[in-house]
């Protein structure tokens, strides 16, 4: 990548181009690789390539900005967005599973993968729930495979092997991390209403960590980044990885399906035990409790319903609650930030710039 200014995109056309051409150099060797098996697996590396296609790419730019909060050069940059398209391979993965788990009909706006590997057994006449069976399974082991090939990836990145053995530290830990915090997700919603703090541990480590901490620390170790600067990156990171996540949750009630790309009110649908539920559920009196009983988590909900189920999270505060938690969130990274001994000024205005990005946005 080349220099870029302080007024310029945080996540500019030149990093997502560089990530998108790696993961899809990278899938076309794996499909090489995997041809003299048998032509049906074909199948499997295309669910691959359209799982690593759009996104917002924020990881990677948290890893690249990174990487230059500790001195990592622009124009020797080929290694890290390599590295940081290996973390985009860890995301496609997980939200693989994350739609067989939630029983999602669409991912970015289209069907989402265990659809589409049902659907195309469906056309060849296989019965309904043998085809539905085949595609969870067929998107279990697309998650699996994109896990598996981020390793790979990963160390084909170009670092010396004792840069790698500091990064993999932060990559690991992503990788852990984010299995814990959907496991928790599971058991909260399984479990029914849980608390405003259960929430808050689940957003943590679901989302917080693996989307801004982590990956700001995988890029700055892989620069060799020492131990205040690490820690001054998990100040900022975490607050805003948290922040991101509880618009994401404002959003999966709220937000409108043309833009999101999901069914608008999803997460009524699927039960999501979010802050903005927990909150709604502290709150609500008699009636409006018994109404977020009956609707939340069916999934055959209508959209009379969703609204209704809106109207008292309204009522109740916890929207405006929600909104004062990320307001607050984001002020803490913006202050972690100012005091980071960041060796690249540029970084910090990035990195500045993405707090406004990923809190102010309605996608």
């Amino acid at each position: 990548m080349t220099e870029t200014t302080a007024d310029t995109e945080p996540i500019p056309a030149e990093l997502t181009g560089a990530v998108s051409t790696i993961l899809d150099s990278f899938i076309d060797d794996k499909q090489a690789q995997l041809a003299p098996i048998g032509t049906e697996l074909d199948q499997l590396v295309e669910a691959a390539r359209r799982a690593v296609h759009g996104g917002k790419r924020l990881r990677p730019a948290f890893a690249y900005w990174g990487w230059r909060a500790a001195g990592g050069s622009a124009k020797k940059a080929a290694p890290i967005l390599t590295a940081a398209a290996a973390i985009e391979l860890v995301h496609a993965s997980a939200l693989a599973h994350d739609d067989v788990m939630d029983d999602s009909e669409t991912r970015r706006g289209k069907p989402a993968a265990h659809r589409v590997f049902s659907r195309r057994l469906r056309d060849a006449a296989i019965a309904r729930s043998d085809a539905e069976r085949f595609g969870r399974s067929a998107a279990i082991l697309l998650g699996d495979l994109l896990l598996s090939w981020s390793d790979e990836l990963l160390g084909r990145s170009g670092f010396k092997p004792e840069s790698l053995a500091r990064g993999r530290v932060y990559f690991d830990k992503l990788r852990t991390e984010v299995v814990a915090g959907q496991y928790l997700d599971l058991l909260a919603q399984a479990g029914g209403a849980g608390s405003a703090s259960d929430a808050l541990r689940v957003v943590r480590y679901k989302s917080a960590k693996y989307t801004v901490e982590r990956p700001l620390q995988f890029g700055a170790a892989l620069a060799k980044a020492d131990e205040p600067l690490l820690s001054a990156l998990s100040s900022y990171g975490v607050p805003l990885g948290e922040a991101f996540q509880l618009r994401d949750d404002v959003l999966g009630v709220f937000g409108e399906a043309r833009v999101t790309g999901k069914p608008s009110g999803d997460d009524i649908r699927e039960g999501k035990r979010t802050l903005l539920v927990a909150r709604a559920y502290d709150k609500a009196d008699t009636s409006q409790r018994a109404l977020l009983d009956r609707h939340f988590g069916d999934p055959k909900v209508d959209a009379a319903a969703i609204t209704a189920v809106q109207d008292v999270i309204r009522e109740t505060g916890a929207l405006g609650a929600v909104e004062t938690v990320i307001t607050e969130l984001t002020a803490a990274s913006v202050q972690a930030l100012a005091q980071a001994p960041v060796a690249d000024e540029e970084a910090r205005s990035a990195l500045r710039v993405l707090c406004d990005r990923v809190t102010n946005r309605n996608v």
